[in-house]
């Protein structure tokens, strides 16, 4: 019979630590696929990592996971970002590392700048670093960027909060010298908000997210004013989750399965981006069936706005017939069960983005299982799938 549900993996955590394959994804994908090593269930890979190419992530999974995966099945922290076509013919600034020149381009930007490219062509800006102080200078460049697009943490994090503050502060001509500080700044689309994430250290490495409230703070006591962002996406962003929901959908109609997708399995590691996230768009979907708006967001008019624009969108879709998205939570990663029951009045951190309200019950998976291979079985046993 044709599969009527489909899985959300996260990949750090989940599948692999760092290089490593975590030793349980391979018996899963051998119980999800079938003789031929193809899929039998339609399957995403959720990923906030934002610092390779879609291809080379597909490469990567494809040897831990010892089947073949398609970029197509792959969803970086700013997949999303080929949705937000106003802003393809801007000339933007690029944070980040690895590809973020081919990512950007590969995503319909037309026109972007790098942080290094800016960095050379104003060379006075970047000065913390005494070796990389110029000898000799140039004529600054002329061109004014219109936004900043921030793929994920960079290597050296003074130069690119200090240069970020520049664009925003210049209102996208660092060469200038303005009186007062423009505000509203340059549009700011920001992918991957993860405070933490695991690597093959035994403690968590500081993410994007971390980045973030270093620029939010930093801008915030240089101007007194609030950084604003026009798009926040990755996981744990409604907008990331209705994209990969977008893409399960697709796989069963390439594959010719008749029945329709009524729900997702999401598997992660990180309550504060993965279970919350799930929780959060199973919530959006439960609020289109009833046709109301339940907030997931703080009351701000952009947020209010963005999730007002998102509810609409999933209301009005006729074909949306996902009816939920529950959340499997995995001990493989950022998560440790500490085996001893949370005291009543002990109060939970938020690692989670300043723009999402805090709701604790957001945390809260619907499953915890031990790894990814115990999570599909306990999907297969909820389809009675076998």
């Amino acid at each position: 019979q044709p599969p009527a549900f489909g899985f959300l993996f996260d990949v750090d955590g989940v599948l692999v630590r760092g290089s490593q394959p975590v030793p349980a994804a391979r018996r899963a994908f051998q119980r999800l696929a079938d003789g031929g090593g193809r899929l039998r269930v339609p399957v995403v890979f959720l990923t906030n990592a934002g610092n390779c190419l879609r291809s080379d992530k597909a490469r990567e999974l494809s040897r831990a996971l010892g089947l073949q995966v398609s970029p197509e099945q792959v969803i970086l922290s700013h997949s999303p970002l080929q949705l937000f076509s106003q802003f393809h013919q801007r000339c933007m600034l690029v944070a980040g590392q690895g590809p973020v020149q081919e990512n950007a381009h590969n995503l319909g930007f037309k026109h972007v700048v790098t942080i290094e490219a800016l960095r050379k062509a104003y060379p006075l800006l970047d000065m913390v670093d005494l070796s990389r102080r110029p000898k000799e200078l140039f004529p600054n460049s002329s061109q004014n960027l219109a936004g900043v697009i921030l793929f994920g943490e960079p290597v050296r994090w003074e130069t690119s909060l200090q240069l970020i503050a520049d664009v925003l502060l210049s209102n996208g001509n660092p060469g200038a010298e303005l009186q007062d500080v423009p505000y509203p700044h340059l549009p700011i689309l920001a992918c991957n908000m993860d405070l933490l994430w695991m690597a093959e250290a035994k403690m968590p490495r500081f993410g994007h997210g971390t980045f973030l409230l270093c620029l939010e703070s930093i801008y915030k006591k240089v101007t007194g004013k609030e950084l604003k962002y026009e798009a926040l996406i990755g996981k744990p962003s409604p907008i990331t989750y209705r994209y990969a929901q977008y893409l399960i959908q697709q796989q069963a109609e390439k594959q010719g399965w008749k029945a329709p997708i009524r729900r997702l399995y999401a598997v992660g590691d990180n309550p504060m981006s993965d279970v919350y996230g799930a929780n959060l768009y199973n919530n959006y979907l439960k609020s289109a069936q009833q046709n109301q708006v339940q907030a997931g967001l703080k009351r701000s008019p952009q947020a209010a706005s963005a999730q007002a624009e998102f509810s609409l969108e999933l209301r009005n879709d006729c074909n949306n017939s996902v009816e939920s998205c529950e959340s499997i939570l995995v001990c493989t990663g950022v998560y440790r069960p500490d085996g001893a029951a949370p005291k009543e009045t002990e109060e939970t951190v938020f690692h989670g983005h300043r723009d999402f309200c805090f709701d604790p019950s957001l945390l809260q998976a619907s499953h915890i299982v031990q790894d990814v291979d115990e999570a599909v079985q306990l999907a297969f046993k909820k389809e009675n799938w076998s």
